[in-house]
């Protein structure tokens, strides 16, 4: 059974003053630049777990819908230009139906991984087929756990200064626990704001392997026709960062 507990609870979602450097630390990037191709010449797209809307807005396609459950993104998403063109929806892409039916969905900057349990990801991906139309096409990108990318964020290696529109240069570090038993990676993100404050937040991940992401698709009704390894198009790999399959209805 699916639990239906919010997905984001954490303040890096959900506090607008974090939610603030979520467009400082993710603009732009190659999972965009590859998704705004898919995206070319179809008439319709569906992004869940949209954040704060930067893929949407950018888009030329006549109806764009974007979906998430934090209202603090999406307040942002709103306001920036070429938002108010899409629709966008609060909601958990667990438990969505909009009927209608898409000719692209998306779901990227790892959004798949706050999907903790595989009855989430069972559930995340029943939605996908349930709003992709015949002949469209799916995606999204989940962190290879062989990498175990999670051992680079720790504050020896991962402090940053992040350029922040209204606080000028802000320090930032993560930390990181992996759950062996479950999977599932608590990480912590600080900002340290320049007058000595820190905003803190924690967040849940989880890194489901392969082979279970390729039952669970095809499980949902949807065929895999390619997986790449990496948003550049590199080939799926044992070494691969990514997971990133390409498909359809079956």
């Amino acid at each position: 059974m699916t639990d239906a507990r919010p997905l984001h609870h954490d303040p890096l979602y959900t506090d607008a003053a974090l939610v603030a450097f979520y467009d400082a630390e993710n603009e732009g990037g190659a999972d965009v630049a590859f998704c705004a191709e898919l995206a070319r010449g179809v008439g319709s797209v569906l992004d869940l777990g949209c954040g704060t809307g930067s893929f949407l807005a950018g888009l030329a396609a006549p109806f764009r819908v974007g979906v998430d459950p934090a209202a603090a993104m999406l307040d942002v998403a709103r306001t920036r230009p070429g938002g108010a063109a899409v629709q966008w929806v609060e909601a958990d892409a667990r438990l969505l139906d909009l009927g209608r039916r898409f000719d692209l969905v998306v779901m990227t900057g790892h959004a798949f991984q706050v999907f903790l349990t595989e009855d989430d990801r069972r559930a995340a991906l029943a939605t996908i087929a349930r709003h992709l139309a015949p002949g469209g096409r799916f995606v999204f990108d989940s962190r290879n756990p062989a990498c175990r990318e999670w051992e680079e964020w720790q504050p020896h290696n991962s402090r940053r200064l992040v350029s922040h529109p209204r606080h000028g240069e802000v320090e930032a570090w993560n930390g990181a626990v992996h759950d062996p038993a479950t999977g599932i990676v608590t990480y912590e993100t600080v900002y340290r704001l320049p007058d000595g404050r820190e905003l803190v937040a924690a967040s849940h991940i989880a890194f489901p392997p392969r082979d279970e992401l390729a039952r669970l698709i095809t499980e949902a009704g949807l065929v895999v026709e390619r997986w790449l390894g990496d948003w550049n198009g590199g080939p799926l790999a044992d070494d691969a960062p990514e997971f990133i399959p390409i498909g359809r209805l079956a």
